[in-house]
């Protein structure tokens, strides 16, 4: 039932991308088609028994994933992402769905500096978020700063009624999301009040140094070189940073360098600085969300 998914739907996607017809007979799986698409079928169909087996659970998204490495003789590679990195507070694994997913999580346990670029909808911020929790669980820090740069995606919201905190809520609206679901809203108010966790917009790191903290900055690419210096130059002793940006969607003014594009060239050869770039192959949204970015780097290539 898990294998073949709700009406057949995840050996349809098979069945898509192989010329071959897939049956089922009490409890064995009958493959059709020539001798190398069987054999490449019966193999992902391996790969995803094995994940279940594990009590890992199968997806569309993994399916469609599993297919596309199988064309490049990579299905098994498929079982390297069944390490799990923490549970929702409802319980749900979070672990990589994909190879670079994967290769983006093993840098952030190997260095103290992470650059995580990449279209929407490639877990950069979702990851980073399980990664300091699962460390603050870990007890390898004291608290997990999350920022962001308050820069307006072409709407204005210096009219919003309140102060400053008030007016700067909507930018960082991604950031309590994630939170909410990977501790629980309870847990997280808790860890708010007392100062474990603190949201807040990128002008308030100035002039701090923060020690034994897993600090993130989303949003990376609207920031300036200015500001991505004076990020950078925050770490204390025993943390940990991330950075994560697209630097397709850039909301600068006009005239205005983006920090992330200049510090690539910067800090490219420091050691303990890692630079992981996720793709679209990497998207782990709704297949739409793949395609929208394809038809974008099409157009701007034509442009």
């Amino acid at each position: 039932m898990q294998l073949f998914g709700n009406y057949d739907e995840n050996i349809k996607i098979i069945e898509k991308h192989y010329p071959v017809k897939i049956l089922s007979r009490d409890n064995s799986i009958k493959i059709i088609g020539n001798e190398e698409d069987v054999s490449r079928v019966k193999s992902i169909l391996n790969q995803l028994l094995a994940s279940i087996k594990h009590n890992e659970p199968i997806t569309t998204q993994s399916v469609e994933y599993i297919v596309n490495l199988g064309k490049e003789g990579k299905e098994e590679k498929f079982s390297s992402l069944s390490d799990v990195i923490c549970y929702t507070a409802k319980g749900k694994q979070i672990r990589s769905k994909t190879l670079g997913q994967r290769k983006y999580v093993q840098a952030i346990k190997k260095n103290e500096i992470i650059f995580g670029i990449g279209p929407a909808g490639t877990g950069k911020t979702y990851l980073a978020m399980a990664m300091a929790v699962a460390s603050f669980k870990r007890e390898e820090v004291s608290r997990i700063i999350l920022t962001r740069p308050a820069v307006e995606a072409g709407e204005k919201l210096g009219f919003l009624p309140g102060d400053l905190q008030e007016k700067v809520d909507p930018y960082l609206r991604p950031l309590y999301d994630a939170l909410y679901d990977i501790m629980g809203v309870d847990i997280y108010q808790n860890y708010i009040e007392k100062g474990i966790i603190e949201v807040a917009p990128l002008a308030y790191m100035r002039g701090r140094t923060l020690d034994d903290s897993f600090i993130i900055l989303d949003e990376a690419q609207n920031t300036t070189p200015e500001q991505m210096k004076m990020f950078l130059t925050r770490l204390g002793f025993g943390s940990k940073v991330i950075v994560t940006g697209d630097i397709t969607q850039i909301d600068l003014p006009n005239g205005k360098n983006s920090g992330l594009k200049k510090v690539t060239k910067i800090l490219e050869n420091v050691p303990g600085v890692e630079f992981i770039y996720l793709t679209k192959s990497d998207v782990v949204r709704h297949p739409l969300v793949q395609k929208i970015i394809e038809a974008y780097e099409v157009y701007e290539k034509k442009e």
